[in-house]
């Protein structure tokens, strides 16, 4: 039944999907409640060229690309703090921008189009050994960060003019939230894919919320969902051969599905003890 557990790459794939069921959806709740669910599908298109320049320049593709999207990360935040360019000028400006440079690059490079498509979509068997470190450590400092400085930037993403008056360094801490959300990208990138890790980083958090009523358990149970999803879809994807990005996603997508009908449900039954109460 666990026979896959012989295989190094599998014992490897899951051990980085652990990290990435994890990461994507504790930066993925501040990105959620800040209205900027997107960014993550634009961070992904940047960081496709940061991969592209690591296989032009042969340097490690995940440090490569950690730096790229975090460069993209701070730009949309200073355009969006100092431009007054709105929100989804900047995304659409990282999506044709990030796209169009990792293609161009790639082409200089003379790699194949099957190359990128591991990095797109996922791989299980292209987890190496150095992958899973990185991984590792920039998983581990998306997680922690995201925990232990959750009250501030739950206030940033609530209510950002309240946040300042109440001294809270919301420039910086806005700053930090996109560079979470684009080391979180380079994490998930061997596993989920550049292209869907933005909805690893959005659907467990909107499942989470149908079940949770304050912020922290919706923040944790965000990260749960995740988990399962990230480590069900690997497992999933070696059994039926299929890529692992699409396949977690489809999962998530199952969870969601099962969570808002139960949500339906609770809310339901509240209803009408609220009504008995009444009466």
């Amino acid at each position: 039944m666990f026979e896959f557990l012989d295989y190094k790459f599998m014992q490897l794939a899951l051990a980085a999907a652990v990290f990435t069921g994890l990461a994507a959806p504790a930066i993925g709740t501040f990105l959620v409640q800040r209205r900027l669910a997107l960014l993550g599908d634009g961070l992904g298109h940047v960081a496709l060229t940061g991969v592209a320049l690591g296989l032009l320049t042969h340097v490690e593709p995940i440090v490569t690309a950690v730096i790229v999207a975090t460069v993209g990360a701070v730009v949309i935040e200073l355009l969006r703090m100092y431009a007054r360019t709105s929100a989804d000028v900047a995304l659409a400006m990282l999506f044709y921008g990030g796209i169009a440079g990792g293609i161009l690059i790639a082409d200089l490079a003379e790699e194949s189009a099957a190359t990128l498509n591991t990095f797109l979509f996922g791989s299980i068997t292209t987890v190496s050994a150095g992958d899973l470190v990185l991984v590792g450590i920039l998983g581990a400092i998306v997680i922690a960060l995201s925990i232990g400085l959750s009250p501030q930037l739950f206030a940033v993403c609530q209510d950002e003019e309240h946040a300042r008056v109440s001294g809270v360094p919301v420039r910086a801490y806005s700053i930090l939230i996109a560079i979470l959300a684009a080391v979180t990208i380079t994490v998930a990138m061997r596993t989920v894919g550049l292209l869907l890790v933005s909805a690893l980083m959005v659907v467990p958090v909107a499942a989470s919320q149908q079940l949770t009523r304050s912020f922290r358990t919706t923040h944790f149970g965000a990260m749960g969902i995740g988990l399962v999803a990230a480590v069900g879809g690997v497992v999933a994807s070696y059994q039926i051969d299929t890529q692992p990005g699409p396949t977690i996603v489809m999962i998530a997508l199952a969870i969601f599905g099962v969570s808002a009908f139960v949500g339906a449900l609770m809310r339901r039954s509240r209803s009408r003890r609220r009504q008995v109460d009444y009466v």
